[in-house]
């Protein structure tokens, strides 16, 4: 089960990383003009915060996985950390329009790698929390 929660530490230490280039790739200097300075402002703060707390979610999991598996305390992590990834996974069919990514190759492909990937945090989350019994 080890292995699990270091790929999701790796992958989600990657996505972290990827907040770093939001501004640039999603021309935020540009988009954000007509916007006031504090909703501007929020948009910033808030990624950085996102790409944050990604981060150490990522950092737990590939420094505590046998913690997170094996402790009660552990156990109440991982229910938090399945809420939270199902909740972005409802979010990606409930909270963006399908006009972003219908009848674009790789918008499409976007959302599908994305689907998979919260489904697959909070199977192995949820799963773990659980099912997985207490060593």
């Amino acid at each position: 089960m080890e292995i699990y929660f270091h790929v999701i530490g790796f992958t989600l230490i990657s996505l972290a990383l990827m907040h770093l280039i939001f501004p640039k790739y999603f021309n935020w200097t540009d988009e954000l003009k007509s916007m006031s300075l504090i909703n501007r402002q929020m948009m910033y703060v808030h990624t950085f915060f996102i790409g944050l707390i990604v981060f150490l979610m990522g950092l737990l999991c590939l420094t505590s996985a046998d913690d997170l598996i094996n402790t009660k305390l552990g156990k109440r992590i991982t229910l938090g950390l399945g809420i939270f990834w199902t909740c972005r996974l409802l979010i990606q069919f409930f909270g963006y329009s399908s006009k972003l990514w219908k009848g674009k190759r790789f918008e499409t492909a976007v959302h599908i790698f994305f689907s998979l990937l919260w489904a697959y945090l909070s199977v192995v989350f949820i799963w773990t929390s659980i099912f997985w019994p207490v060593n």
